[in-house]
């Protein structure tokens, strides 16, 4: 596996001085202020922070780190809490933190890759050792791109990652997951070998999401590989409440699906509600798989079938990793951690 760069292409940073000019102070105000260290007037702070602001100031994080000075704190950006995967992972991730003397500083984006950089530096402007993250989208993040110009430690939860730099060389950022399109592939064979071969993919924003393409890929592969057609994916939003009209749609068409595929669990027990809403049987009158394995799903009646990934180890696995890179280890490209498939009782063999 390539090592993970920590030499980024050479980019200016605004300095400490520069912030003093602009914001018409002294460079100890500065210091003062960012580091609250000491009395500073209202006007004088207002004046340095908005220059600071202005100017994408912010204190260098590595240098501190040199210096020796830690606050021993993880900030973790997730997109959520209310999908069980990102709350699973939470609770891996902050128990080994703790085991190591580090507290965490959580945010989350909402699933809005517009409000990536800007929960990432509320982040970094408290004195965060290092960033946990998981982004919409590893492949062409500007946030990324940012932290590696600047030598920010980090480590990505759940993306795979792999980008393509300006000069055309493929580099892999410090990440943790399972191999997603591996993954997917199975439970979609598993699909095939139950009978069905109209199977339909069913994402949250596809376009907005490097996991749900990988997955489709997966499912792609699957599916050509058994000869049978690909179909496009069905997108529905992240915060779907209820997606009987376009099940409905779907389900109104000639080569109606006979299986479909969830690119999430939340999105599959969604799936699920809303076809016994509609006065469907599943697996009896639809098979469902979904991608995630979360604990609750297990609680279903039927239990869910679905890929499982090891949503806890992920959180720890990302801890030790973000350890290593902050003690000035080299990151050996990403962590692929090891799935399974739960076969559950909402897909079985398709009778003709």
């Amino acid at each position: 596996m390539p090592p993970h760069p920590r030499s980024p292409e050479p980019t200016r940073q605004t300095t400490i001085r520069e912030v003093a000019q602009t914001a018409g102070v002294s460079v100890a105000t500065v210091s003062r202020v960012l580091n609250a260290s000491g009395q500073v007037s209202a006007h004088a702070e207002q004046a340095v922070r908005q220059a600071a602001a202005s100017l994408g100031f912010r204190p260098n994080l590595v240098g501190r780190s040199l210096r020796g000075v830690r606050t021993r704190t993880f900030g973790v950006m997730l997109p959520t809490l209310i999908h069980p995967v990102f709350a699973e992972c939470l609770q891996g991730l902050e128990s080994a933190a703790q085991s190591q003397g580090y507290a965490i500083t959580l945010s989350t984006t909402g699933y809005r890759a517009d409000a990536e950089e800007s929960v990432s530096e509320r982040l970094l402007q408290q004195r965060v050792d290092g960033l946990i993250l998981t982004v919409a989208d590893a492949t062409r993040s500007r946030l990324l791109d940012k932290l590696d110009a600047e030598g920010v430690p980090y480590v990505l939860a759940f993306n795979q990652t792999g980008h393509t730099n300006k000069k055309s060389v493929t580099r892999f950022r410090p990440s943790v997951g399972v191999d997603n399109r591996k993954a997917a592939q199975q439970m979609v064979a598993h699909l095939v070998e139950l009978g069905h071969q109209r199977i339909e993919f069913v994402a949250g924003q596809f376009m907005q999401s490097d996991r749900s393409r990988q997955r489709y890929a997966g499912y792609q592969d699957a599916m050509t590989a058994a000869g049978l057609p690909t179909r496009d994916p069905l997108e529905l939003p992240f915060d779907s409440t209820d997606v009987r009209a376009e099940l409905q749609d779907l389900l109104a068409t000639r080569d109606a699906p006979t299986a479909l595929f969830c690119s999430n669990d939340q999105l599959a027990m969604t799936v699920i509600r809303d076809l016994r809403r509609m006065g469907l049987r599943v697996p009896e009158d639809l098979s469902v798989a979904g991608f995630d394995g979360v604990r609750v799903g297990e609680w279903m009646s039927p239990v869910l079938t679905t890929v499982v990934q090891p949503n806890a180890d992920i959180g720890r696995t990302a801890v030790e990793l973000l350890l290593q890179i902050i003690a000035g280890e080299v990151c050996m490209g990403p962590a692929t951690l090891h799935h399974t498939l739960r076969l559950g009782g909402t897909a079985q063999r398709r009778v003709s």
